[in-house]
């Protein structure tokens, strides 16, 4: 609790340095940029060597396809049925499925598992997430926004392969086996360091919490779907491989992470219902700070 109180720290310092008017508009961004090509590197290369390979590193690889598979037809299916507008129906497509994993889950892994764990989440948050973020999130803005301009196949691909956290996984999985030289671990270490306070702190700036008139469903609808039923629909899943595993866990944790601030910042963009977005973003995150103790406490009751 000490752990999540102190993120809640961070959380307060972002939001307060936003509405202080001291900061430039774009500080968030600046923040983001930092974490993308500093931070986050860093603690790839200081985590994932440590990693053991197993088969059961496939789990945090395939669980996160097979819920965004699951949460894309509930929501399409709950929209049909409802009657949802379809720029309602294509936001929430883009915020339940892709979830918080990075900027939100890491701090969150560290502050219950440990920062060893982190390995296991940067595993769901690459191969999920991001990949679901640059492929699936491509699709469905296609099939819901109104525009002359379809994405390519090369498009995609090239968004994956330039990613600098995804650079920095591939390079860290081929020199597993090296040491790096001191003045580079010493490096890695430090920008590690610095990834949850400034990653909690931009994820403060960038909070908002403007509810939509008249999308009080669709946003209770998609805030349960993401943060309830996705790590319900995991554990399920992952049963008969025992709460015990850290892996396991992390797993199922990073399924329960409220919705990605980047979807929600794509589907805004889009303009698909973009005050929906926001609060999906917005709302989930304080949400979480409520959902994801209480996913932690069960899992350690099933173990």
């Amino acid at each position: 609790m000490t752990n999540l109180a102190v993120l809640g720290f961070y959380l307060l310092i972002g939001f307060i340095l936003k509405r202080s008017g001291k900061c430039p508009d774009n500080t968030a961004e600046v923040l983001n940029l930092y974490v993308i090509y500093a931070a986050l590197p860093g603690v790839i290369f200081s985590k994932v060597p440590g990693l053991e390979f197993s088969a059961d590193l496939l789990i945090p690889v395939i669980i996160p396809w097979v819920l965004l598979a699951f949460s894309a037809v509930f929501i399409f299916l709950i929209g049909r049925a409802l009657n949802w507008r379809k720029e309602i129906v294509g936001a929430l497509l883009v915020c339940v499925p892709l979830g918080n994993t990075s900027f939100f889950g890491f701090p969150m892994i560290e502050a219950f598992y440990g920062s060893d764990a982190i390995a296991y989440g940067l595993l769901y948050d690459q191969f999920g997430s991001f990949f679901g973020l640059a492929i699936y999130s491509t699709v469905i803005i296609a099939l819901y926004k109104d525009q002359d301009e379809r994405p390519t196949v090369a498009g995609v691909f090239k968004k994956i392969i330039t990613f600098p956290p995804f650079i920095a996984l591939v390079l860290a999985l081929l020199t597993k086996s090296l040491s790096y030289p001191d003045v580079f671990q010493r490096l890695i270490e430090s920008l590690a360091v610095t990834l949850v306070p400034v990653i909690m702190i931009a994820v403060g700036f960038q909070l908002k919490f403007r509810l939509p008139k008249g999308s009080k469903t669709p946003l209770a609808i998609g805030l349960l779907t993401k943060l309830v039923l996705m790590p319900a629909v995991a554990m399920l899943l992952l049963f008969s491989f025992g709460f015990d595993n850290t892996l396991i866990q992390v797993t199922v944790f990073e399924a329960a992470m409220p919705p990605m601030i980047t979807a929600g910042a794509v589907a805004i963009m889009a303009g698909l219902a973009p005050r929906l977005s926001a609060a999906m973003v917005g709302y989930g995150i304080l949400l979480a700070f409520i959902t994801l103790p209480l996913t932690y406490e069960f899992m350690q009751f099933l173990a």
